[in-house]
């Protein structure tokens, strides 16, 4: 089978397209004869070395963590679903033509492969990062950061649970963060006065790694209230950095119904091939998308 791996860390040219053994599904685990696959900013912090204490790796590596598909082996013990199924969920070396799931669902009526891959990891983290930063119904979430997929998850999740929710990003999206039910503004010189004008901040979400630490405190008045899945140097400020998955399963459920109920859409602003993985990351580390970016296998 083809799949993308990398022999070394490095920049986004260590990524090459080999020729690899298929793997198998051991007990508890499925796998998928795969249709697309996530791009995840985890993916290239990963290739660059950047996550050895939490994810140690040998290498040579694959690349991925989210993937659709559909299910052409089931492991020792595995009953909720059967061979030609179709499944979105979380598993290894996702940017190849086959690939093994440790967590998973069926997915939605309705939800092409393509979409169904941007969902796993973005959802447990949006689920994750809300319930870490305690906001409750009626209060302010601030989110910066907001319009890539987890913070498209964040926006959504977030209204349907009763939180009103600020959102930055660049000019280019501030119709799309409205459309999904935020206050919407810039970032850049001047913002946190934006902010403010906006209204009370009693949580806030860093997803982007902006170097907006300091500012975020600011306007909460608490380092705990402020949670950052993107910029490692947060401790220092006494804010919590967010990097260790909670209950994917369980977020997969959740993300089900959201999706069946109409509450939880995520658009895919673009889609690449196995052999474009190298410019995937690129633009995943450029960031300013909107919604999720995609591999197609």
């Amino acid at each position: 089978m083809r799949k993308v791996s990398f022999a070394e860390f490095g920049g986004p040219n260590v990524l090459h397209l080999v020729d690899a053994e298929e793997p198998h599904a051991g007990p508890g685990q499925i796998r998928v004869a795969v249709r697309a696959a996530g791009v995840n900013p985890v993916d290239w912090r990963v290739r660059e070395g950047q996550m050895l204490k939490a994810h140690p790796i040998e290498l040579p590596a694959g690349v991925g963590l989210d993937a659709s598909g559909v299910v052409d082996e089931v492991g020792e013990g595995v009953e909720d679903v059967e061979v030609g199924d179709h499944v979105f969920g979380e598993g290894s070396s996702t940017y190849a033509e086959f690939a093994v799931l440790s967590a998973w669902a069926r997915m939605p009526e309705g939800l092409t492969f393509e979409e169904a891959a941007g969902y796993p990891s973005v959802v447990e983290t949006a689920l994750r990062v809300i319930r870490e930063v305690g906001v409750r119904p009626g209060q302010t979430l601030l989110v910066s950061g907001a319009s890539g997929g987890v913070g498209s998850a964040v926006l959504q999740i977030a209204r349907e649970r009763g939180i009103t929710v600020i959102g930055t990003a660049g000019a280019a999206n501030q119709d799309y963060l409205r459309s999904l039910g935020a206050q919407a503004t810039t970032y850049g010189e001047g913002w946190v006065e934006r902010v403010r004008r906006l209204g009370h901040v009693d949580a806030a979400l860093d997803l982007a790694g902006s170097g907006v630490i300091r500012e975020l405190v600011e306007l909460t008045g608490d380092p705990s209230r402020v949670v950052s899945i993107a910029d490692l140097g947060a401790p220092e400020a006494g804010v919590r950095f967010s990097g260790v998955a909670g209950s994917v399963p369980d977020a997969l459920a959740e993300a089900v119904g959201l999706i069946s109920r109409g509450e939880l859409h995520i658009p895919v602003e673009k889609s690449y091939t196995l052999a474009e993985a190298a410019a995937a990351h690129i633009d995943s580390q450029a960031g300013h998308s909107r919604g999720r970016r995609v591999v197609i296998v």
